[in-house]
């Protein structure tokens, strides 16, 4: 804790002691517990991990306090049960709440001995890069290497270590290409979530290495939150959980329409009223209120868009560490003229999570704003290879079409947009680099049908207008896509 103390002698006495000893009460053997004033003042400081434990009602202190558990360094930041307590690390009820994930040691099968290090070096990142995400707990190396070498019953495994999912895999070499298996796996019903396989020629190992990891990383992360949500709403609903309302309200969010973005945004303020510091969810309604203003799902846009950039910024004063505030900050910025910030806010993301897919396509799509259109199709398509089946695809799209379009790659540009509008009817914006993409390469008949969709979202061409200009550092970009849309009849 940190306060005033008062002190006789070798005696300290005072409100700052009495908060410390009872914060120190708390924490469970072999663990540090700090309160919120002393968390402020060392968060940014050290590479640690903080979890919110919420407020904490203490004895003898006349205010609830909130208390953080300080967790490992930023580097290693996953559960290890080694010295944990036996009725702890055996009981999966410990982290069924927290939605732990193990990943167990990648079996060798090339028959090469000298290829165990690359199958060890393969399961140590992966470990280290999900526990960066900070939505999992991720159990450490040193309680799933105990896996090493054995045949194991998955559902023994996550009685073993109290996890909900476990990931395994394997790597096989022959001759100059190597294969790497992925399966993430629901422990107590053997479910597969996800069965992935990458076969790559073997040129830089190290290099080659990361390629891997990044990518199955990348992929674990959209299905295992989709699969959260739908295993939330399948629940009864109850009045005390944050985690439920916010894991409701992206089951919402993710149904791209009005109705369900407004139910979205109400389960965010719901969780919000139980735990007004709670990350996910301040983040996650700054994503809605920038989602409802880009549609035009909002009365008043620009007010919303002011309301998400505050609530983004909101989430990262409350978790600095945590990858989707800077995304959400970075979108609102990308929307209220903060060019600038925007980029730096998607840049931090990926910092804090190499194989954050959204937040490489965003940044592209910033770059693609600022002139830059290479950049964007390489981020972009970073992006989509990170996560190819990911349930936003639609939303990234455009991203490509428009760096396309803006390069006179016209026909590629068709295709991207074509392929967002067909993977949902609700999202224009890759729809209207096709209209202007078919009319510059003369196929007006189709660009024409295609303006018909866009006018039902777009029934002008200063509405279109109005929304480039809020995103478009160069005029010159958007006369480009103007004379395309006109060219189709567009008015």
């Amino acid at each position: 804790n940190l306060g005033d103390i008062i002190a006789d002698g070798d005696d300290i006495f005072g409100d700052g002691v009495n908060s410390a000893a009872r914060v120190e009460a708390l924490a469970e053997p072999g663990s540090i517990y700090v309160s919120e004033m002393a968390y402020h003042h060392v968060a940014d400081k050290l590479d640690f991990v903080f979890e919110d434990l919420g407020p904490q009602n203490l004895k003898n202190i006349r205010r609830p306090i909130r208390v953080y558990r300080m967790g490992a360094a930023i580097k290693d930041q996953a559960v290890d049960l080694d010295d944990a307590d036996p009725a702890v690390a055996a009981s999966p009820s410990g982290f069924d709440d927290r939605r732990a994930i193990a990943v167990l040691p990648f079996a060798n099968f090339s028959g090469d001995p000298e290829q165990e290090f690359f199958a060890d070096g393969i399961t140590e990142d992966i470990i280290a890069m999900l526990a960066g995400w900070r939505a999992f707990p991720v159990i450490a190396r040193n309680s799933t290497f105990n896996y090493k070498g054995q045949t194991v019953d998955i559902k023994k495994v996550g009685e073993e270590l109290g996890v909900r999912y476990v990931l395994e895999g394997s790597v096989r070499k022959s001759g100059r290409r190597v294969r790497v298996t992925a399966q993430l796996i629901r422990a107590d019903t053997n479910h597969h979530l996800m069965a992935e396989r990458y076969d790559r020629d073997l040129t830089d190992l190290f290099e080659l290495q990361d390629e891997i990891v990044t990518t199955i990383a990348g992929a674990i992360q959209p299905e295992l939150l989709k699969f959260e949500r739908e295993r939330i709403v399948e629940r009864a609903e109850t009045n005390e959980d944050a985690y439920q309302f916010y894991q409701r309200g992206m089951w919402h969010h993710y149904r791209q329409n009005k109705a369900d973005n407004i139910e979205a945004q109400a389960y965010f303020r719901r969780a919000l009223a139980i735990d007004a510091q709670y990350p996910q969810a301040t983040a996650a309604l700054s994503i809605a209120l920038s989602s409802a203003a880009m549609i035009g799902w909002a009365d008043d846009a620009d007010a919303r868009f002011e309301d998400a950039y505050e609530f983004a910024r909101q989430a990262v004063t409350i978790d600095p560490r945590y990858p989707n505030a800077h995304f959400a900050l970075g979108l609102a910025c990308m929307w209220t003229h903060r060019p600038d910030r925007g980029i730096a806010a998607f840049e931090e993301a990926i910092k804090l999570n190499p194989s954050f897919a959204a937040a490489h396509v965003l940044l592209g799509q910033m770059y693609l704003y600022s002139g830059r259109p290479e950049e964007t199709i390489e981020l972009a398509e970073k992006g989509i290879r990170l996560s190819p089946s990911d349930p936003r695809l639609f939303i990234w799209l455009p991203a490509l079409a428009g760096a396309h379009y803006q390069m006179r790659h016209y026909a590629e540009a068709v295709e991207a947009g074509r392929r967002s509008w067909s993977l949902s009817r609700n999202w224009p914006h890759g729809l209207r680099y096709v209209v202007a993409g078919l009319a510059l390469l003369g196929r007006i008949d189709e660009a024409r049908a295609a303006l018909d969709d866009l006018k039902t979202f777009d029934r002008t061409l200063g509405v279109v207008e109005a929304g480039f200009m809020r995103t478009y550092r160069d005029r010159g970009g958007i006369d480009h896509i103007l004379d395309g849309l006109r060219k189709a009849g567009f008015e």
